[in-house]
C-alpha cells in the first residue's frame, strides 16, 4: 500500500503535462492495449452498478499505455530538468502525518493508488497555477470522489481543517460539489445562457458531500474552483485517438467547461489545449474487442446523459441534495 508521504513518479504522459503545461495527445507515439484481467473493483468505479455502465467504464479506463521509447526519455529528461530547476513546494508534515494516519487513498481511476493522481494534479497546479495553493489539487477528493468513495470519514473534518488556510479549506470542501454539478450540465447550461452577465455573478450555494452540509462561494472563489476543476479534468483525458474518444465523459466535460470558461474569460490555469483532428481512426489503440470498439461509437449526447443520470443517482444513494443557487448582482 502507498502511503501519503511516498510521492510517486509520473507515468511519462503525466510528466510531459507537467513539463507542457498543457492537455495532450499522443496519437502515433504510443501503443494503447486492454489491461488484461482489468478489476473495475479496484478503482473509485467499483461503485458503478448495471453491467452495460461497467463495460463502459471499464473499456475506457482498464487500458496499458507504452510510450514510444524516445519519448519516454525525452519526457522524462525534461522533468527531471525541471524539477531540479524548480523544486516542488513542500507539504506540511503534520498534514502528511494526517494522511497517513486518518485517510484511505488505496483506489484510483485505474489500477494503481489514488495517490498518483492527487500528486499529478499538486505538481501541475504547483508549476501553471502558482496563483494559489496547490494543497487544494492534492486534497481535492478527499471529501469524496464522483462514485461515492471517501479517503475519510466526515467526522474527521475539524481535525483537516487544522492543517489548511482558510483559502484551501473553501475549494477543498467545494470541490466534488462543483465536480458533480459540472457532471450533471445543468449549472453549465446556465452559465452559459447567462454569459451576457457573467460579470455580475456575485456567489454559487450549493451542498457539500461528505455530509449535504450548505456551502456558498463567492464569484472569485468560483472561477478560481473552476481553474482548479480544469487542472484536474485533464488528467482523465485518453492520452491518444482524441478525434475517435470524444464520446469519453470526462472529455466532453472538460471540452464544455475549457469552452465556458473562455467565453467569460476566466482561466487563470496554464492549461494548453487544441482541439482534436484527423479521421476518427485508431491509431496503434486495441480496443476490448467488439464491444469495446462499440463504446467508442456511442453519440457525445447519450454518453453525456448516461453520466449526468449516475452522478445524481450517485448523489441520491447518499442523501446528498444537487441543487444550486446563482446569485447575480444588480
Amino acid at each position: 500500500m502507498q502511503l501519503a508521504t511516498d510521492r510517486p513518479e509520473p507515468t511519462t504522459h503525466r510528466k510531459a503535462m507537467i513539463v507542457k503545461g498543457s492537455a495532450l495527445e499522443h496519437t502515433g507515439r504510443v501503443s494503447i492495449e486492454p489491461i488484461a484481467d482489468f478489476d473495475l473493483d479496484r478503482t473509485i468505479f467499483k461503485t458503478l452498478e448495471g453491467a452495460p455502465q461497467r463495460f463502459v467504464m471499464a473499456s475506457r479506463v482498464g487500458k496499458e499505455v507504452s510510450f514510444d521509447r524516445v519519448v519516454t526519455e525525452d519526457m522524462s529528461a525534461a522533468y527531471a530538468k525541471q524539477l531540479a530547476e524548480t523544486p516542488l513546494p513542500e507539504v506540511s508534515p503534520a498534514l502528511l502525518q494526517f494522511l497517513v494516519e486518518e485517510c484511505d487513498f488505496d483506489v484510483e481511476h485505474a489500477d494503481g493508488s489514488f495517490l498518483d493522481h492527487l500528486y499529478f494534479c499538486f505538481e501541475y497546479t504547483a508549476r501553471h497555477y502558482p496563483q494559489h495553493s496547490p494543497i487544494v489539487a492534492l486534497l481535492h477528493s478527499i471529501l469524496g470522489t464522483g462514485t461515492n468513495t471517501f479517503a475519510m470519514e466526515a467526522s474527521k473534518i475539524d481535525a483537516l481543517r487544522t492543517h489548511l488556510t482558510d483559502f484551501e479549506w473553501t475549494h477543498i470542501e467545494a470541490f466534488p460539489s462543483v465536480l458533480r454539478l459540472l457532471y450533471d450540465h445543468g449549472l453549465r447550461e446556465e452559465l452559459n445562457a447567462n454569459m451576457h452577465r457573467i460579470d455580475r455573478l456575485a456567489s454559487i450555494s450549493c451542498h457539500r458531500v461528505i455530509d449535504n452540509a450548505p456551502i456558498t462561494l463567492t464569484a472569485e472563489d468560483f472561477w478560481i474552483q473552476m481553474n482548479y476543476q480544469l487542472i484536474h479534468f485533464i488528467d482523465f483525458l485518453p492520452v491518444a485517438n482524441w478525434a475517435v474518444h470524444q464520446n469519453e465523459t470526462s472529455f466532453i466535460v472538460f471540452r464544455a467547461v475549457y469552452d465556458l470558461m473562455s467565453r467569460a474569460q476566466k482561466i487563470e490555469a496554464e492549461v494548453g489545449y487544441r482541439p482534436a483532428t484527423g479521421n476518427r481512426t485508431l491509431v496503434r489503440e486495441k480496443t476490448l474487442g467488439v464491444l469495446g470498439w462499440l463504446v467508442t461509437k456511442m453519440p457525445v449526447g447519450l454518453s453525456e446523459r448516461m453520466a449526468a443520470s449516475s452522478v445524481r443517482k450517485f448523489s441520491e444513494r447518499i442523501g446528498h441534495n444537487m441543487s444550486y443557487q446563482l446569485t447575480w448582482s444588480d
